[in-house]
C-alpha cells in the first residue's frame, strides 16, 4: 500500500477516531482532560502508528499526558483491534503536536504589534 493512497489517509482517519474516543475514557489521571489527536501517521505496513497529540497547559502537564498515554498504550491498541479490523494492530507512537501553542502565541504577538501601532499612530496625532 502506498503512503498517501485513499487506503491509507481512511484508515488513518478511522485510526485517529478510535483512538482520541480510547484517550478521553482514559482514568488515568495524567493524561490532561485538554488532550486532542491531531493527526495519525500509520505506516503502510499496518506495523506502527504516530499519534500526534496537543495538550493545553503547561510544560508538566504536556509530559505527564505523554508518559500516561505511553502507558496506557496497550489499552488503546486494544480498543483498535476490537474497533477496527486491521491485518496488524499497530504499535503506537505518541508524539506532543505543539502547533495550537505556537499559533496562539502567533496570535498574541500580532495582536501586541497592532497595539502598539495604534498607540504610537495615536500618539503623532495628538501632537
Amino acid at each position: 500500500m502506498r503512503k498517501n493512497s485513499i487506503k491509507n489517509r481512511r484508515i488513518d482517519g478511522e485510526v485517529q477516531r478510535v483512538i482520541a474516543e480510547a484517550i478521553r475514557e482514559l482514568k488515568d489521571p495524567r493524561v490532561s482532560p485538554m488532550t486532542t489527536v491531531m493527526e495519525t501517521q500509520v505506516a503502510p505496513d499496518l506495523k506502527t502508528c504516530k499519534v500526534w497529540v496537543s495538550v493545553m497547559g503547561s510544560d508538566k502537564e504536556k509530559q505527564d499526558t505523554l508518559e500516561g498515554l505511553e502507558n496506557a498504550s496497550g489499552h488503546i491498541r486494544s480498543v483498535l483491534a476490537h474497533e477496527i479490523n486491521l491485518r496488524y494492530t499497530p504499535q503506537l507512537y505518541f508524539r506532543l503536536d505543539d502547533t495550537v501553542q505556537y499559533a496562539i502565541d502567533i496570535g498574541r504577538k500580532i495582536d501586541e504589534v497592532i497595539a502598539m501601532d495604534e498607540a504610537s499612530h495615536n500618539n503623532t496625532e495628538g501632537n
